[in-house]
């Protein structure tokens, strides 16, 4: 009796959350409109209250591997207390079908092209019914150096918001209004707009208001407690800072809502996650009759560290180049040498075995995680299902990211293993991507990016992979499964870039 119990309650309490948190998403863009705007090829939501008039316009940029979703507690905020907010797709992002191009180290290379595609979003929304020529920008991480060369160099942008920071373009003058917000964890970020206030004063400090927003002069850094470089952007102080900035600029009322989204979207991600734990003990009458093989330790330890070196020291001489997106190419091969690598020692001692059940349950996991937990990513969090021409990198970056999870899988024995040896494989997962970068800081750069998405992966995903291989003893099923689910993920999420 209690076995069936608790999957029942699970599930059951698992979609309550999820739909009380779908329920107070919506809430929050309660009475707005939002409209799709196409500026050429680049994709833009158009959000404002229905009776907006004589209204300033904020154009909202997102960073590297971003989308508009990502923005939409800003564009929410600013539309309830008056604003009409654009927010757009960047070239190579999320719906945008233009690739990035360019020399991405030199400012008159991609970051040329991005401000040039800034400029045509802000010609199109100045346009917009209700608009009244005043104009803000907001940006985060790369795009913050955008919005502030734009700003500095056009005369209708009267404030600008830069999230996560990092511009070398900032003097003590320009531009006009700034306001720096960062996440208390982002260390480096936050000693980066302190230096940056201190052009202006050299005893400034945090939360302090330097000049006069009304009057042009103004600037002002703060951090956002408790959070980083992705938190930032759900951070309630970040939210309340920026409203109450526009509004000093453009003397507007202070007492408008704020979207508070941050917890109700964690809250929808564990509860969408909690429903494969239940529906994997639907898997149970598939259950391998016996569990995976564990490895001596010496033969734990082969496994793990030497792909966790040689990976990167193997591809390191090559250039590589196959893909049109950055940095993705390097991640499919070094994913896939990495997995192989490791599935040759397991090979070697046996651990590996033939399973045709675990190659068809790995099928309808890949469509859970791609399908329901994708699915719920798309509206709310970041755009997941551009499909077009990223179909093709999807398949590379799954080729690689199969064997990488499968062994994986095999590893941590379908969730059986110690603790201990799974942060183990995991953690050398990691770090085997961060040798690859110090090797080559300069090609590699955009890797430190995506470390955080592929951490939060083994998190979530991880402890997915375990219900499903305690519920099956099948490491091949949570392992190709997730592969093809970790392909998909980063294939829709990787820039296109023109090569």
């Amino acid at each position: 009796m209690g076995n069936r119990f608790w999957p029942w309650l699970v599930l059951i309490v698992s979609l309550a959350l999820a739909g009380l948190s779908i329920i107070r998403l919506e809430q929050a863009g309660a009475g707005l409109v939002t409209s799709d705007l196409a500026v050429g090829e680049t994709p833009v939501t158009v959000v404002s209250r229905p009776d907006v008039t004589d209204a300033p316009v904020v154009v909202i940029a997102h960073g590297f591997a971003g989308s508009r979703q990502l923005m939409i507690g800003f564009a929410q905020t600013l539309a309830q207390a008056g604003y009409i907010v654009a927010s757009y797709d960047l070239e190579g992002h999320g719906r945008n079908p233009v690739p990035m191009s360019g020399d991405v180290a030199s400012v008159d290379g991609t970051t040329r092209l991005l401000v040039a595609e800034l400029g045509r979003v802000i010609d199109a929304s100045l346009g917009l019914r209700g608009a009244n020529g005043q104009l803000a920008l907001l940006g985060h991480s790369m795009a913050s150096d955008i919005i502030l060369r734009q700003a500095i160099a056009d005369s209708r942008v009267d404030a600008t918001v830069a999230v996560s920071m990092f511009s070398t373009a900032v003097t003590a003058q320009t531009p006009a209004n700034l306001l720096v917000i960062n996440g208390a964890w982002e260390t480096a970020l936050a000693a980066e707009a302190l230096r940056v206030l201190r052009l202006t004063d050299p005893d400034a400090t945090f939360d302090q208001t330097l000049g006069d927003p009304a009057a042009g002069t103004g600037r002002r850094a703060v951090l956002a407690p408790s959070v980083e470089h992705v938190g930032v952007l759900y951070a309630p102080t970040s939210m309340v800072e920026t409203r109450n900035w526009l509004n000093a600029v453009f003397a507007r009322p202070q007492d408008t809502p704020v979207a508070a989204r941050g917890g109700w979207i964690a809250l929808l991600i564990v509860s969408v996650t909690a429903l494969a734990w239940p529906l994997a003990r639907l898997a149970r009458p598939l259950r391998a009759a016996t569990p995976p093989v564990r490895l001596p330790r010496g033969a734990f330890w082969a496994a793990t560290l030497v792909p966790t070196i040689l990976t990167p020291l193997i591809l390191y001489p090559f250039e590589i180049g196959f893909l049109p997106v950055l940095v993705a190419d390097y991640l499919a091969l070094h994913f896939a040498l990495f997995g192989g690598i490791g599935l040759l020692f397991l090979g070697r001692a046996g651990a590996l075995r033939w399973d045709t059940t675990g190659l068809l349950l790995a099928l309808p996991i890949a469509v859970f995680c791609i399908g329901i937990f994708g699915g719920m990513l798309d509206i709310y969090v970041a755009s997941f299902f551009a499909i077009g021409a990223r179909i093709w990198i999807v398949l590379a970056i799954a080729a690689g990211a199969v064997p990488f999870m499968l062994a994986d899988a095999y590893l941590t024995e379908a969730g059986h293993a110690p603790l201990w040896r799974v942060l183990a494989v995991r953690a050398n997962a990691l770090v085997s991507l961060g040798i690859a970068t110090a090797l080559d800081i300069e090609g590699l750069f955009f890797l430190l990016l995506i470390l955080p998405i592929i951490l939060l992966f083994f998190v979530l995903f991880g402890t997915l992979g375990g219900w499903i291989g305690r519920a099956t003893q099948r490491p091949v099923a949570a392992g190709v499964g997730l592969g093809v689910f970790l392909g998909w993920a980063l294939g829709m999420t990787f820039p296109l870039f023109a090569v």
